[in-house]
C-alpha cells in the first residue's frame, strides 16, 4: 500500500491511496498524521485503519504531480514538531565515497581514519541480534518541518552555500504515540540535499553542511522494507541527463540494521514527545559530487525506485537573503 497527501482543487488537504495512475481518496481524513494517531489509539495497523475508513474515487495522480499539489507524505501542522535527522556511513559503499570526497580536498590522514573507523564499527557491530543495541552510527540534525519542500518544488539555496548536491536515500517516517512510543508508518524516497564543498573543507563542518532544505516522497510505502533495493539517481540539465548512477539500499546493502539505526535515534528521551513527527534519512553511498559534478540553478534531481512508485523530483532555486552579520540586537 502506498499513501500520498495532496491538496484538492479548492486547496483542502486530503490523503489518498495510489492505485496505478488513480488516487483513491480516504474518507474523512485530512492528514497522514491524523490517520496514524487514530490507528495507534485503536490498536490497529495503518493498513487496517485505511481499510476501515474506506475510499472514494479521486483525481488523476499524474495531474496532481504536474500541478505540484502533492505534499510530503507525512508532516505536522506545526513544523516545529517535525524533526528531520539522519545517519551517515550506513551503506557498504559509503565510506569509500566519503573518503573520495575528502581526498579531493587533500584532507589529513587523521580525518580519513575517523571516517573509516566509524564505518568499521558499523561493519563489525551495526547488525546486532534482535532486541540488542549495536554500534552507534554517525548522526546528524537537518532541521524541523520548515526545511521540507514538497515533491516537484525547487530547493532554496542560500547565498552562502558552496554546493547544492543531492543525496538519494530512503527515509523512515514516524509518529510518536500518546504513550511516548515511536511508531514507524513506513518508508519514502528522500533527497537529503547537502553542501558537500562545506563538508569537504573540514569534517567538523558536517553539521553546517546538513542545514539545508530537503525532500521526501511523493509516496509513503506502508509495511516492511525489501532487503535489497536498486534505484536510479540522475541529474537533468536543459532536459538532458547530465549524470546518472544506480544507488543501492535495503539491509542487504547496509552495514547497520534498521532496528539499530532506529534505536540510536529514539534512545534519546527528547525525541519521544507524544504527537511529534520524525523524518529520518538512512544514508547513501552514491553522490554526483564524488564524480566531480557541480550543479547549478535550473538543474533537476530525479530519484526513483520501482517499489516506491513515482520518482521524487526537485529543482534548484534560490533562498531569501540570510540575516546579515551583526544584526542580532541586545535587549
Amino acid at each position: 500500500m502506498r499513501l500520498i497527501q495532496f491538496e484538492n482543487g479548492v486547496g483542502e488537504r486530503q490523503v489518498g491511496v495510489v492505485e496505478g495512475n488513480q488516487v483513491q481518496v480516504l474518507c474523512n481524513t485530512r492528514s497522514t498524521r491524523e490517520l496514524a494517531l487514530a490507528a495507534i489509539r485503536a490498536g490497529r495497523s495503518l493498513r487496517d485503519e485505511v481499510l476501515k475508513r474506506g475510499c472514494e474515487p479521486g483525481p488523476d495522480y499524474s495531474q496532481l504531480l504536474e500541478a505540484h499539489r502533492v505534499l510530503p507524505p507525512l508532516d505536522h501542522e506545526d513544523p516545529a514538531h517535525c524533526l528531520v535527522s539522519g545517519t551517515g556511513l550506513t551503506h557498504l559503499g559509503s565510506a569509500s565515497t566519503r573518503d573520495k570526497m575528502h581526498q579531493q580536498a587533500g584532507q589529513a590522514e587523521s580525518a580519513m581514519t575517523d571516517t573509516m573507523r566509524i564505518f568499521k564499527w558499523g561493519v563489525e557491530g551495526g547488525k546486532p541480534a534482535a532486541g540488542q543495541a549495536g554500534a552507534q552510527p554517525e548522526w546528524f540534525y537537518k532541521g524541523d518541518g520548515s526545511i521540507v519542500v514538497r515533491p516537484g518544488a525547487a530547493f532554496p539555496v542560500p547565498p552562502f552555500a558552496e554546493d547544492a548536491g543531492e543525496e538519494p536515500e530512503l527515509t523512515g517516517l514516524y509518529v510518536i504515540g500518546d504513550d511516548g512510543q515511536p511508531y514507524r508508518l513506513g518508508f519514502a524516497l528522500g533527497n537529503e540535499f547537502s553542501d558537500h564543498v562545506m563538508e569537504r573543507r573540514n569534517y567538523l563542518y558536517l553539521a553546517h553542511s546538513k542545514l539545508r532544505f530537503c525532500a521526501y516522497g511523493p509516496e509513503l510505502r506502508v509495511g516492511e522494507l525489501p532487503r535489497h533495493l536498486a534505484g536510479t539517481s540522475r541529474i537533468l540539465r536543459d532536459g538532458e541527463v547530465l549524470w546518472e548512477r544506480e544507488f543501492l539500499s535495503g539491509e542487504d546493502n547496509m552495514c547497520h540494521s534498521l532496528e539499530n539505526l532506529e534505536y540510536h535515534h529514539f534512545k534519546y528521551a527528547q525525541f519521544l514527545r507524544p504527537g511529534d513527527v520524525h523524518i529520518h534519512y538512512f544514508g547513501t553511498a552514491t553522490l554526483s559530487f564524488a564524480d566531480g559534478i557541480r550543479t547549478r540553478p535550473g538543474d533537476t534531481f530525479e530519484i526513483s525506485l520501482a517499489e516506491f512508485g513515482e520518482p521524487l523530483r526537485n529543482g534548484i532555486g534560490e533562498a531569501s537573503q540570510p540575516l546579515p552579520a551583526g544584526a542580532v540586537q541586545a535587549l
